[in-house]
């Protein structure tokens, strides 16, 4: 009965999140434009150095994203300071958020849709919505699409297309994911528990700078007495930390220990069913709008009528 129960509300809060409840109102930026209103999308990415993984998913999901709102302004945007100071030397310019939003302005548009490639909800998320907070009076209506992992949906949705990614993967398969100080690590351990309540039981979660840690992963593998494992990156680019950390570090102390290792060198992006659910979930900010973000956007009209 506890089960059924459980089962229940999971299901009510997935049909709230992907119909307008769970904190979300119906509102279709679209539908309140004015004759001189104009809209863009705005494709937010952490971003990367290197050229092949670069075209394999940003490059890749912008196009998309541009297919996807046909007659829409597409732009990007990165996060990474690093990773645009070491483009800036190759002569490859990228524009942060704040630059890519006051080009924008420039430029004549009065409503956004911003779209994040982030997986989980933690450091840049956060850092990414306070930036946002700050341009809401400069635009008419901006909205934030959310991170690939929110609902309780979004998991499912991203182990399905993991799992027929990965059917002719050998062994049990280690994610490894970033890791953050954030609270929002914990996603990881949902993530987990999703993956293996949908019978993948040789999935395994671990993190670079989070929890669980390499000797958490260690002691799964031994539990299930395993002897080959696939290296996944959990990242939405292969980069640095798929080809230094994961395919470097992690590869040679699993073998060192006697495993057979091999090594699924492809980002999340690369995947064209999560790709999908990015898209989707920018389709769902174009007509939805966060509650506590109305409430925000009258304090802002307040304070316009004030002055």
């Amino acid at each position: 009965m506890k089960n059924i129960l459980v089962t229940l509300f999971l299901l009510a809060n997935i049909a709230a999140f992907g119909h307008g409840g769970g904190g979300f109102k119906h509102s279709d930026i679209f539908k309140n434009l004015g004759p001189n209103d104009k809209v863009a999308l705005l494709m937010v990415h952490f971003g990367t150095t290197h050229d092949d993984t670069r075209v394999l998913t940003i490059e890749t999901i912008n196009k998309k994203a541009a297919q996807a709102f046909p007659g829409i302004e597409v732009r990007e945007a990165y996060t990474s300071r690093m990773i645009m100071r070491r483009l800036k030397e190759k002569g490859i310019t990228k524009l942060n958020p704040t630059e890519a939003m006051d080009k924008l302005i420039a430029d004549g548009y009065t409503h956004l849709i911003i779209q994040p490639t982030n997986i989980i909800e933690g450091i840049e998320m956060e850092a990414l919505r306070k930036e946002v907070d700050l341009y809401r009076a400069k635009f008419k209506d901006i909205r934030l699409g959310n991170a690939l992992l929110y609902t309780p949906d979004d998991y499912q949705s991203t182990v399905k297309a993991i799992a027929a990614s990965l059917k002719e993967a050998k062994g049990n398969c280690i994610f490894v994911c970033h890791g953050t100080y954030h609270p929002a690590n914990s996603t990881y351990g949902m993530l987990d528990y999703v993956m293996k309540a949908r019978g993948h039981k040789n999935y395994h979660v671990g993190t670079i700078e989070g929890y669980p840690a390499f000797d958490d992963i260690i002691r799964e593998l031994e539990a299930a007495k395993a002897k080959e494992v696939t290296l996944v990156p959990f990242m939405f680019v292969a980069g640095d930390h798929a080809k230094n950390d994961i395919a470097g570090e992690w590869k040679e102390e699993l073998e060192k220990r006697g495993y057979k290792v091999n090594v699924y060198l492809k980002g999340l992006g690369e995947n064209p069913a999560i790709q999908d659910l990015f898209i989707q979930h920018a389709k769902f900010a174009s007509t939805h709008q966060r509650e506590d973000i109305i409430v925000k956007k009258k304090k802002y009209e307040k304070t316009d009528d004030i002055d």
